[in-house]
């Protein structure tokens, strides 16, 4: 299968995983690495440009709603947080209502695409180590 065309789909899942929608981007990822290892850092970089897109519809999709007071231990830690608590999108099912409650409260954009950015390429480059190293046999 061309290249072009495993990354397309691993874009897709990515994207689609950051959603509401149910997926795992992971697996995605780790067979393309296990298929194509040189394609590693393009791999790297489509997983964490389509995740953190597909989180940001979530934050585009949470402005939508009309604000109202989020519950009092939410409110604090996103008071206490900010736009940071974002780093934590990557986790399976908190990382897709964070970035809905974050715009649901209106959280600054530019912040909130830093932060979930961050994230989503900290834990690629985690699985993307880990398929190499298991790869690699060791």
């Amino acid at each position: 299968m061309d290249s072009a065309l495993l990354l397309a789909g691993l874009a897709a899942s990515a994207f689609l995983s950051a959603t509401l929608l149910p997926g795992s981007s992971e697996l995605a990822l780790g067979a393309l690495l296990l298929d194509r290892p040189g394609l590693w850092l393009l791999a790297l970089l489509v997983a964490t440009v389509a995740n953190t897109a597909g989180s940001l519809s979530n934050v585009w999709l949470g402005r939508r709603v009309p604000p109202r007071p989020l519950p009092p231990r939410a409110a604090a830690w996103f008071a206490r947080f900010g736009p940071a608590a974002l780093l934590l999108s990557w986790v399976p099912l908190l990382g897709d209502a964070l970035p809905l409650a974050a715009g649901w409260l209106r959280l600054p954009w530019w912040p909130c695409l830093l932060w979930i950015g961050i994230g989503k390429f900290a834990r690629y480059a985690v699985l993307v180590a880990g398929v190499q190293q298991l790869a690699a046999g060791h």
